[in-house]
């Protein structure tokens, strides 16, 4: 769920704090991505029919690894270093929403049955979706594609999208990418929108930027936990009546969450029994994350070809044509090109001369860097430098007439 409402509540009161980005312009940036929240989208969008999700011949859900391998080739394709993070153990607190989810998947699967009896494909459409659940299995399946593809994979002690936020709090990556909110509320400098999505919808990515939400709301980072809080969080029940706006007026009015419930009306608003929110709040301030570089391994490599071959076309039935011809572009180090221009002879006979020219004009991709890497201030300590006068015709002073050949002499 993340944070409710808080996309609409930045737009209207922190519009600064966010911007429309083209997808290219995240050339050369590593990106943190909330694994589990990719997987979901693929497996409601990618290659569904209704009920019917993608599958190989022994009727296995393939729909995540479609989506994990197309859309982590178009990452790098673009120049992006992709770190895919999976979620640990959730935290205590969040099991109560969990089981709010499983009763809610429960109740979509009786509407879809029901939906089908009746023909309704809207219904059906509808339903279908709410009772899609990313499995322990579709994990696994797409931790193992991914260091097939050499992409650095993390497993978060515990909530991804805190490990994400740590990871760019450490500036060991650029941005956060997400599209459950929560990312900002644990505190990522930098947090980007949309950028999974399917480059056919064009639709841009939005960034938001923290210092500028903190800036724009005029809120200290333990108010803008506790907005979040109010708003409706996956750790606890908001009190009734109170949506964002409200709440925003409120942690501005009384700046903490212990202050409004001192002073507000209680008749109007319900507050929740045994409210944990000072719990949901050191969740947020101090979530587990783990910081050692050496569990970290945040290192991109080569592809295993062979092992991709093995997985994807032996192991889960896909069709060694597409595979070959994914023009396959992990442009990471310079080396890699090479590599890959053999490599792409030798691993299918079938392979497009075009498919070889794409790779050649995107060899560099990942190598070069940012324009902006290759110049820092330095503080100049000499004087400025005249520009030397080139117009003859304007220079003036006395001429050296003994000067052999010079403008102004004659030989005698």
């Amino acid at each position: 769920m993340g944070i409710k409402g808080l996309t609409k509540l930045l737009a209207d009161n922190a519009p600064k704090a966010m911007k429309e980005q083209k997808f290219e312009s995240y050339f050369g940036r590593k990106v943190a991505i909330d694994a589990s929240m990719s997987i979901y989208q693929f497996l409601i969008v990618v290659g569904r029919i209704g009920t019917e999700m993608l599958t190989n011949e022994a009727g296995e859900v393939t729909s995540h690894l479609q989506g994990m391998f197309n859309r982590t080739i178009r990452l790098l394709e673009s120049g992006l270093k992709p770190v895919y993070v999976f979620d640990g153990a959730p935290p205590d607190l969040k099991k109560q929403e969990l089981a709010k989810r499983y009763s809610r998947r429960e109740d979509a699967t009786a509407g879809l049955d029901e939906a089908i009896q009746a023909g309704n494909k809207e219904d059906i459409e509808k339903f279908s979706k709410r009772t899609v659940k990313v499995t322990k299995q579709h994990n696994e399946d797409c931790k193992k594609l991914l260091r097939l593809m050499g992409v650095p994979v993390i497993e978060a002690p515990s909530e991804a999208e805190a490990q994400c936020a740590a990871l760019c709090k450490a500036d060991k990556v650029y941005a956060v990418a997400s599209e459950d909110m929560d990312s900002l509320t644990f505190g990522a400098p930098r947090f980007l929108r949309h950028l999974m999505d399917p480059s056919s919808r064009k639709i841009p990515v939005m960034e938001f930027d923290i210092s500028k939400v903190l800036e724009e709301l005029n809120l200290t980072m333990d108010q803008f936990i506790d907005l979040c809080i109010l708003c409706g969080c996956d750790y606890c029940d908001s009190i009734k009546g109170i949506g964002g706006q409200t709440a925003l007026k409120l942690i501005r009015q009384h700046g903490s969450i212990e202050s409004i419930l001192e002073n507000i009306n209680r008749e109007r608003y319900h507050i929740p029994d045994d409210w944990p929110y000072q719990e949901a709040r050191r969740l947020f301030k101090e979530p587990l994350v783990c910081v050692d570089d050496e569990q970290l391994q945040i290192k991109w490599s080569a592809p295993d070809e062979e092992g991709l071959l093995n997985f994807l076309v032996t192991e889960n039935g896909f069709n060694s044509d597409r595979v070959t011809k994914a023009k396959l572009p992990f442009f990471f180090n310079h080396f890699l090109y090479l590599y890959l221009y053999h490599f792409i002879y030798i691993i299918e006979y079938g392979f497009k001369y075009q498919a070889v020219e794409k790779i050649k004009a995107s060899k560099n991709k990942g190598t070069q860097n940012r324009l902006e890497s290759f110049f820092k201030p330095v503080a100049s300590t000499s004087a400025p430098i005249k520009r030397k006068e080139t117009n003859t015709k304007a220079a003036k002073g006395p001429v050296n007439k003994k000067a052999k050949g010079g403008a102004s002499g004659r030989k005698k």
